[in-house]
């Protein structure tokens, strides 16, 4: 690929997202992790992106001002919330009994993670979340305390995420990590934003235990951005309706298959 045919990519995608990651990028182009580096520099120096930790971000976003028209590619978060409800109450509920009293763990957000919370109550656990409906519901349970990160509020998802790969995550570990996914395949766990992939990187990095939540259809779909490959992950909960194939996917990777009943 022409150096010309790598700036125009790299210049496509932070004008739709504002910033890219470098795993991204590498993963869009034709190109050797030296050669990309190369062309950040030069697009750098050449005043058309700013080279960041981790990536790049667009010349435009650099007033520090978030956009309040930045959306995350995938669906809705008010449209997802309905999809699969049955199946998700019940991955939420076996997810739940997963933790233990008093420990601190992460819950990503989503919709499938949401359906967790109401079954915390009284486990006085300490809680990292970037969502907002997750704050809200954990808000008023006595004994649990919720911390956020910083960043900006992506009002679709209702969910704070940095915006340039700055990592304003506070100084947490946990012994696990719940989190959902946009689709599952042999590749690996994808979401539809790489904005989004980015801050799940970051969360992934401080738990010891992978635990991911996701019902069967996210199977159906092999289309996005790869936050980890299946390796990574030490748990997944799911739903009956998950295929023999599918399953024996799961498995072979070493993965900890649980079924949730509906």
């Amino acid at each position: 690929m022409h150096a010309t045919q790598r700036e125009s990519i790299i210049l496509d995608l932070l004008a739709e997202h504002g910033f890219v990651s470098f795993r991204d990028i590498e993963a869009k182009l034709d190109g050797s992790p030296a050669t990309i580096r190369r062309d950040l520099e030069r697009l750098d120096e050449e005043g058309k992106i700013i080279r960041v930790r981790g990536g790049a971000k667009s010349v435009s976003s650099s007033d520090g001002q978030a956009k309040a028209d930045l959306k995350l590619f995938g669906t809705p978060f008010h449209e997802n919330v309905v999809l699969n409800t049955q199946q998700k109450k019940a991955i939420g509920q076996a997810a739940a009994q997963l933790c233990k009293a008093g420990e601190g763990i992460m819950i990503d957000g989503g919709s499938t993670t949401l359906q967790m919370c109401p079954f915390l109550q009284g486990l006085n656990l300490q809680v990292l979340t970037n969502s907002l409906h997750i704050v809200q519901a954990l808000g008023g349970q006595p004994g649990t305390r919720v911390l956020i990160p910083g960043g900006a509020v992506f009002p679709e998802q209702n969910i704070v995420l940095p915006l340039f790969g700055e990592d304003l995550t506070p100084a947490f570990h946990a012994p696990k990590l719940f989190m959902g996914a946009a689709a599952l395949s042999a590749r690996g766990l994808m979401q539809d934003d790489v904005v989004l992939v980015a801050s799940e990187r970051r969360f992934m990095e401080r738990a010891e235990e992978v635990i991911v939540l996701a019902d069967a259809s996210k199977f159906e779909s092999s289309s996005g951005n790869v936050v980890c490959p299946l390796n990574e992950i030490d748990v997944l909960v799911t739903d009956s309706r998950l295929g023999d194939r599918d399953a024996s996917t799961i498995e072979a990777a070493g993965i900890r298959l649980i079924i949730a009943d509906a």
